[in-house]
């Protein structure tokens, strides 16, 4: 039995709320995970729309002119460090505050004034906000209750949303009783059952410890993927955002730096804010060479480097002599007789660190000894393969190697 969307009127929303019943996989694959009643979507897809949305607090700018499209049940995630405005997107999607220009649209209808309990969205926040004298089963029917929902479609509804969570046998439980992780599902719970085409979550992990956190970022994937909801999760955490988002969107002071698939960001950056914020990439600056072709020189300390332009129109196009930096994750770094290679760095081993599966090793370029490149390596059972001290060659392919401007 699994969780499927499926055509149904909703006593708060209307019939163009999507529902979700229980239905065997058979069944499942003769609905349409994209039917609407009575709505016509503006595009094929989108299920919500910021244009031109900015957000000031008196004469205090928080949000510059942010545009982002929320994609019909797909997992988002807004990344950022702390002031970078992802908290204050979640706010204006929901309903908490409002605009202070640009549209928010809902199947092409701006909903930027419309009240928090007419919108189909619901939200996990950081601290749960559960019910402390309710048990398990009350908090997750509250939204239900205020509904006028009857009382069998309450129990039902309850019942079917506490096993898809995983907390069928607690239901008489009360929030002080459970564990962290536990009160995380209760209160996603009480979001799905209320049948949401859209769920905000607003750091609803960051209370967890390290390895309950891997946990419940792997339970809440898992349960997206089973009801097909678009969720918007924000976090400062690049792990997180990584292994649980299709799209990131990178935010910094106000404004989007880049959005696309983990992948995306991991190894193509297209500024040296994402560069720096999204891992520890090596960042070695320098200026542009020749325009031309789809490997394009770089003038650096440390000698002329060679970077891919391909598919980064900006920096195959930008003038001979601009500023830039050549981008090299530590893992695409290698030394030894298999290296392989356009790029070679003659260095000095300065740091090296076991981080269990792992081991970083962090030298100095004997051209440049004031930069610092770091090389990721599988770590093996009779330790590193060098030391501080040792000298070596870094090797780096052009295709591994990205430009973005300084």
């Amino acid at each position: 039995m699994t969780w499927v969307r499926r055509l149904a009127p909703h006593p708060a929303h209307g019939p163009s709320c999507l529902t979700f019943h229980l239905a065997t996989r058979r069944q499942r694959r003769s609905y349409s995970s994209h039917c609407f009643t009575g709505v016509t979507m503006a595009e094929p897809g989108i299920l919500l729309r910021l244009r031109s949305v900015s957000k000031s607090y008196g004469s205090t700018p928080i949000l510059y002119d942010v545009n982002l499209d929320v994609r019909d049940g797909e997992f988002l995630t807004i990344l950022g460090p702390s002031g970078s405005g992802k908290t204050t997107i979640l706010r204006l999607i929901g309903g908490f505050t409002t605009p202070s220009g640009g549209q928010i649209l809902l199947d092409g209808t701006n909903i930027a004034a419309m009240p928090i309990n007419r919108r189909p969205f619901n939200t996990v926040f950081q601290d749960y906000a559960l019910f402390p004298h309710l048990t398990v089963q009350a908090n997750v029917a509250y939204g239900l209750a205020v509904r006028g929902t009857s009382a069998a479609e309450i129990r039902r509804r309850v019942t079917d949303a506490l096993e898809l969570v995983q907390l069928g046998p607690l239901g008489e439980r009360y929030p002080a009783q459970l564990s962290g992780g536990q009160r995380q599902r209760v209160a996603l719970a009480r979001a799905i059952i209320c049948r949401p085409r859209l769920i905000l979550l607003d750091e609803p992990l960051a209370a967890l410890d390290v390895e309950l956190r891997r946990q419940m970022q792997s339970f809440l994937k898992s349960v997206q993927t089973e009801i097909r909801t678009a969720f918007l999760f924000v976090t400062h955490d690049q792990e997180e955002a990584i292994a649980m988002a299709d799209r990131i969107c990178v935010m910094s002071a106000g404004r989007i730096q880049q959005i696309g698939s983990p992948h995306e960001v991991y190894y193509r950056p297209s500024c040296e804010f994402v560069a720096r914020f999204f891992g520890e990439n090596n960042l070695l600056p320098g200026r542009l060479g020749p325009l031309g072709g789809a490997i394009r020189s770089l003038e650096t300390k440390l000698g002329v480097l060679r970077c891919s332009v391909e598919e980064h129109s900006e920096m195959a196009t930008a003038p001979a002599g601009s500023a830039a930096f050549a981008v090299c994750r530590p893992e695409a770094i290698q030394f030894g007789e298999n290296a392989r290679g356009e790029n070679r760095v003659e260095v000095r081993v300065g740091q090296v660190s076991f981080g269990g599966a792992s081991t970083m090793i962090v030298a100095h370029p004997i051209a440049h000894p004031a930069q610092a490149l770091r090389m990721l390596l599988p770590s093996r059972s009779d330790g590193a393969s060098l030391a501080a001290g040792d000298s070596a060659t870094f090797t780096f392919a052009a295709d591994q190697c990205r430009l973005v401007p300084a």
